[in-house]
């Protein structure tokens, strides 16, 4: 991480309590349940990923600075085009409108930061990557930090020692985040809702 987007240094944090998206439990209210089968947005993988993270550094109403900066973009668009980070994007059009990208290692994912211009685009872009976290055989979602806005998806907030547990059991596994072995169909809105849904 950064203190903010102008600082050029970096610092790593390993927080005494992490949180996480458990994906066997993850929730998806009712209404955005809904709304995601609805197919609001076309949602794309990896076409725009150094745009989704330049998008999650800005400053938004509730937030002036970020802990983004040129460094951490640079390196993770390295990351992306290595095949270890990926985005998931909602688009209007041709209008990138909301979307989120993290790292992957084994069967773990490290969910970063997200970003969102129209109503619900971010929520639909996590449920789409837990449906594709769950088809592509993936059994751990790190938040990182507790975030009201993901408490209701089922946030968990677990001791670092439970945390490394969980990811030295994950990064084991090997998964496929373009899910080679499901059909275009299960990643649709209404495949991933019912993947999740069955699992949860």
């Amino acid at each position: 991480m950064a203190d903010a987007k102008d600082d050029p240094n970096l610092f790593l944090v390993d927080p005494d309590v992490r949180g996480i998206l458990p994906l066997d439990r993850f929730h998806i209210p009712r209404r955005l349940r809904k709304t995601v089968r609805q197919a609001p947005f076309d949602v794309r993988v990896n076409t725009a990923f150094s745009r989704v993270v330049e998008h999650c550094a800005e400053k938004q109403d509730n937030r002036e600075s970020t802990w983004i900066n040129s460094t951490i973009l640079n390196l993770y668009s390295a990351l992306n085009r290595e095949g270890h980070a990926h985005s998931v994007e909602c688009w209007e059009g041709e209008t990138l409108v909301g979307g989120l990208y993290g790292v992957a290692i084994g069967g773990a994912f490290f969910g970063e930061s997200m970003f969102s211009r129209a109503t619900d685009a971010s929520k639909i872009a996590l449920v789409h990557l837990v449906g594709r976290l769950l088809y592509g055989g993936y059994t751990l979602l790190d938040a990182q930090f507790h975030n009201p806005h993901l408490e209701q998806f089922g946030l968990q907030e677990i001791p670092r020692s439970d945390f490394k547990q969980k990811l030295n059991a994950a990064v084991s596994i090997d998964a496929d985040f373009y899910c080679a072995s499901v059909s275009e169909l299960d990643l649709t809105g209404s495949g991933v809702v019912q993947r999740i849904t069955q699992i949860s």
